[in-house]
C-alpha cells in the first residue's frame, strides 16, 4: 500500500494529461469514468464496515516511545525461552493474560486495554518508521503528510477553540504537512516548567497588545502578499494561536501545580509522568489530541537495565492516566495509545541488547470505544514471526478514524492540488472496536 502511495505522488501527472486533444479527452474521460466505477466496487467492503457507526472517541492521548520498545520485555513476554530475557511474566487483572514483570501497575488496568501483539511494517529505520507511525504513510520526497494529530485537528477541531487542538509534549512531532499550518502541534518542551509566552509581558495589557498586532499586520501586509507559502502561513498561525491563548482562562490546563501533590507523585515527578498528567488536563479542557513522548528506547546494548529503568517511569504514569481518566468519566471518550517506532529483535545480541525489529511487535489501545481486556494477534514461541492476525499501521489508522467518525477514504488536497486519502489502504482491526462486529 505504501508503494502505491509513492506511485500516486510521483506520477500524478498521469492523472491529468496535458495534451487534451478530442481523442485524448474522450479516452481520458472514459478511463476516469471506468476507474471511478472500479474504485467504488473495490471500496465497498471497506465502506460497509463503517456504515452507520456512531463515533465513540472525542480525544486521543498518544504515549510515544522514541527508539522502539522491546515487545518481549513489555506486552508480549516469552518467559523461560532462549529469547525471553530476565524479566518474568506476571498475571494481569484479566484471567489468562500476562504482561512482562516491568508492568505491575499497568497489569491492573488490563481490563481497559487491547494489546495488539501482531504489528508488522516494512520500516526498520528510525526516521522512516517515526514518520509512518505518525502519518500512516511511508515518507516520500514529493509530499509531506500530516501527523495524525493534525488530521484530527483538521477534521474535528473547533477553529474558535482557545487552545491548540493538537499538542506535543517533551519533543516536537511532525507537522501538519500539506494541511494548514494552524493544525501544527503546539510543542511543550518540558511540562515541569512554566509554558513560555502565554502571558502578557510586564506593563502590557490586552488593549496595547491588540494595537501592536494591528500595527504589525499593517507593516507586514505587502511583504506577506509577495511571499505566499507555508512558512508565511505558519508565521501568521503562530500569532493567531498566541492571541487566542494569551486571553484564555483555559491556559490553566498547562499549570500542573493546581493538582494535588499525591496525584502528581502517582504519575511520577518526571517529564513523562507530568506530561501524562498535563495530557489529562488538556483533554479535560477540550483539546482533541495530545502526544507525550519518552526517549531512550534504542537499546542495542544493555537492553534489560535500560528497559527496567524506562518502565519504572512508564508503568506508573500509564496506569495512573487510565485510572484518572476513568475517575473523571473521560476514558470512554478518550483513546489512549502506547507505541513506538517498531519492536526489538527477539534474539539477544552479544551486547545484551536487542536490535530493530519490524516484523512482529506490540501496540496498546484503550478507552474511546476500544474493547478492553483482550489480546489481538500473536507471535511465535520464539517471537520471530507473527502467527495470527497480522496488523498493519494502516489498519491502526483506519480503526482510529472509525472510532473518531472520520471517513478514512476521504481525501485532502495537497498544496499542488493532488487528492490524498486520509489513510491509503487498511481495514478496521477485527475485534478492536466495541460498536462494530467484523
Amino acid at each position: 500500500m505504501e508503494n502505491k502511495a509513492e506511485n500516486i505522488e510521483n506520477h500524478s501527472e498521469d492523472l491529468c494529461p496535458q495534451d487534451l486533444s478530442r481523442r485524448n479527452f474522450l479516452k481520458f474521460g472514459m478511463n476516469s469514468f471506468l476507474g471511478m466505477i472500479a474504485l467504488k466496487h473495490l471500496q465497498l467492503p471497506v465502506f460497509a464496515q463503517t456504515d452507520h457507526i456512531v463515533a465513540s472517541a472525542e480525544h486521543c492521548i498518544v504515549l510515544f516511545m522514541n527508539g522502539g520498545p522491546s515487545q518481549l520485555d513489555t506486552f508480549d513476554p516469552k518467559p523461560d525461552t532462549a529469547n525471553g530475557g530476565p524479566f518474568k511474566a506476571i498475571q494481569t487483572r484479566v484471567k489468562g493474560r500476562q504482561f512482562a514483570g516491568t508492568l505491575p501497575q499497568v497489569s491492573e488496568q488490563a481490563h481497559h486495554l487491547s494489546i495488539i501483539r501482531s504489528m508488522v511494517s516494512r520500516e526498520g529505520n528510525h526516521e522512516r518508521a517515526r514518520y509512518l507511525l505518525h502519518t500512516g504513510y511511508a515518507p516520500t520526497g514529493s509530499v509531506k503528510h500530516p501527523t495524525f494529530g493534525s488530521l484530527v485537528s483538521h477534521h474535528l477541531g473547533n477553529p474558535d477553540f482557545e487552545l491548540p487542538n493538537c499538542v506535543s509534549i517533551n519533543s516536537p512531532s511532525f507537522t501538519s504537512g500539506f494541511l494548514k499550518a494552524k493544525h501544527d502541534p503546539f510543542t511543550v518542551n518540558n511540562p515541569m516548567e512554566p509554558i513560555d509566552d502565554i502571558k502578557y509581558p510586564v506593563q502590557m495589557d490586552q488593549r496595547r497588545f491588540q494595537q501592536r498586532l494591528m500595527l504589525m499586520g499593517d507593516l507586514q501586509e505587502d511583504f506577506l502578499k509577495k511571499r505566499v507559502g507555508r512558512s508565511t502561513e505558519a508565521h501568521q498561525a503562530i500569532y493567531e494561536k498566541a492571541d487566542k491563548m494569551i486571553n484564555s482562562e483555559k491556559t490553566k490546563a498547562f499549570e500542573l501545580h493546581e493538582e494535588p501533590i499525591a496525584l502528581r507523585e502517582a504519575y511520577g515527578m518526571n517529564r513523562f509522568g507530568q506530561g501524562c498528567l498535563m495530557a489529562r488536563r488538556l483533554v479535560e479542557s477540550g483539546v482533541k489530541f495530545v502526544e507525550v513522548s519518552l526517549d531512550g528506547w534504542d537499546t542495542h546494548s544493555n537492553n534489560f537495565e535500560q528497559v527496567g529503568n524506562l518502565m519504572n517511569t512508564v508503568d506508573p504514569a500509564f496506569a495512573t492516566l487510565i485510572r484518572d481518566l476513568e475517575d473523571r468519566d473521560l476514558l470512554d471518550k478518550t483513546i489512549v495509545m502506547w507505541l513506538g517506532e517498531f519492536g526489538r529483535t527477539p534474539k539477544i545480541n552479544s551486547n545484551e541488547g536487542r536490535d530493530h525489529f519490524a516484523n512482529g511487535w506490540s501496540l496498546v489501545l484503550g478507552g474511546g470505544g476500544i474493547r478492553g481486556g483482550q489480546v489481538i494477534g500473536s507471535t511465535s514461541e520464539d517471537g520471530m514471526k507473527v502467527v495470527d492476525q497480522p496488523v498493519s499501521v494502516q489498519d491502526v489508522f483506519v480503526s482510529l478514524c472509525t472510532s473518531f467518525g472520520i471517513d478514512h477514504n476521504s481525501e485532502n488536497w495537497s498544496r499542488v492540488g493532488r487528492p490524498i486519502r486520509v489513510v491509503n489502504g487498511g481495514n478496521i482491526i477485527k475485534g478492536l472496536l466495541k460498536n462494530i462486529q467484523i
